[in-house]
Order: C-alpha cells, then structure tokens, then sequence
C-alpha cells in the first residue's frame, strides 16, 4: 500500500485516503473538501491526525497511511499500513459497545470512552495493508 503523496485525497468510492508515514518532517494540509466537510491533516513519521470541521477524526502513532476511510453512523472501515505496529484512535458515538475487527477475525468488543475515542492496537510490516472495522454492536 502506498503512502498519499498528496497528503488526503477523495476516492471514487466516497471515502477518503490520507496520511504519509515516510515523511521526515511534519505535513499538513488545511481546508481539504470531501462530501461538504472541511478537513485538516498532519503527518509524517510520528504522527498522522484527521480532522473534520475542526474536529479530532482519527491519530495513528506511529504515522500511517489510511486508505478508503469511511465513517459512518454505525462505527469506521478503513484499511492501514505502515512501517511499525501502530496504535490507532478513532472517535465514534460516546460510552458506546464496539465491535473491532481487524483483518476479518474480531478482536473483541470494546467501549468508548465519555469523550467517545476508542483506541486499537494493530501491528503492522511494510507493505502490507490491515484492514481495521468498528461496528457498533
């Protein structure tokens, strides 16, 4: 899986792919529209956070790359790679049951937080893609 040269794009999908954890020094990029919503993104080799309209969407440490992210009413899907296993924080509805799934096989449930964050643990190798779900149960 590649890293998004451009820092986020739109897909012919309806999701969006961002994030470039090969960078040295720390990318961002303001004011990206995608579906009436303005989003914001840094990245590089520690860290990559999403925003949307101003608020926290998701944080990988280590940075990553994210393809095809999609969230919806009912939980994320987006597939991940990068160069180290990587902790991941997604914000979702709060002190809400999720379901994680993580390559297909479930991982557990697990419950946000009061400020709705959820947090998963994925290891990852250079190369090759995790695909991450979160459905609310």
């Amino acid at each position: 899986m590649p890293v998004i040269e451009s820092l986020i794009r739109s897909e012919a999908d309806g999701t969006i792919s961002f994030g470039n954890y090969k960078l040295d020094t720390k990318s961002k990029l303001d004011n990206f529209e995608h579906a009436g919503d303005l989003y914001k993104i840094k990245t590089f080799y520690e860290i990559t956070k999403l925003e949307r309209n101003g608020s926290f969407v998701y944080e990988s440490v280590p940075g990553t790359a994210v393809e095809h992210f999609s969230a919806k009413h009912d939980g994320v899907e987006f597939t991940v790679s990068g160069d180290k296993d990587a902790q991941i924080t997604v914000q979702l509805e709060d002190d809400t049951e999720y379901e994680v799934y993580v390559d297909g096989v479930a991982v557990g449930g697990m419950k946000t937080n009061m400020s709705g964050k959820l947090v998963v643990s994925v290891e990852l190798n250079e190369g090759v893609a995790c695909q991450v779900k979160v459905v609310k149960r």
